[in-house]
């Protein structure tokens, strides 16, 4: 896996409207993973006995409870940015402050980090999410032939 290097530096140089566009930009990117996360319960219920065979629950448990995590840390990234955005008035009111201003400032660029991981977490959860649902497709189209023999 690569990894990158970010300068924190370049927050500094986001202008209010910049890091309005990015905020908004999150907010309708984890609402829409909210939506997402609606449909992976309907699939989990839909597919709740296999999902509870024993040989394989112990690792669905896991996945599911990921899952469960997910949406509460998506919850919690909503509310935080519902807040910083809010806060932007802090740069635009025209007044210098500077203490404040840096604040924003600083706790935009955690929201970068805090989103950047949540979507990589998410991504690997939607894997082995549909990794999950594939297999268990296969399953049963495998002994719905077998059964038509």
């Amino acid at each position: 896996m690569k990894t990158t290097q970010t300068n924190s530096k370049y927050v500094e140089w986001l202008s209010a409207e910049e890091m309005h566009e990015a905020s908004k930009e999150w907010l309708s990117e984890l609402l829409f993973i909210k939506d997402e996360h609606l449909f992976f319960e309907d699939l989990i219920k839909s597919y709740t006995l296999k999902l509870i065979e024993p040989e394989k629950f112990s690792d669905n448990k896991e996945v599911i409870d990921v899952l469960n995590r997910s949406q509460k840390r998506n919850n919690l990234l909503i509310e935080a940015i519902k807040v910083h955005e809010n806060e932007l008035q802090i740069i635009v009111d025209g007044v210098n402050q500077l203490k404040e201003e840096k604040a924003y400032r600083n706790s935009h660029q955690g929201l970068i980090k805090e989103i950047k991981e949540f979507q990589t977490n998410y991504r690997n959860l939607k894997t082995q999410l549909f990794d999950i649902i594939k297999s268990i497709k296969k399953e049963d189209k495998r002994n719905h032939l077998l059964d038509n023999k």
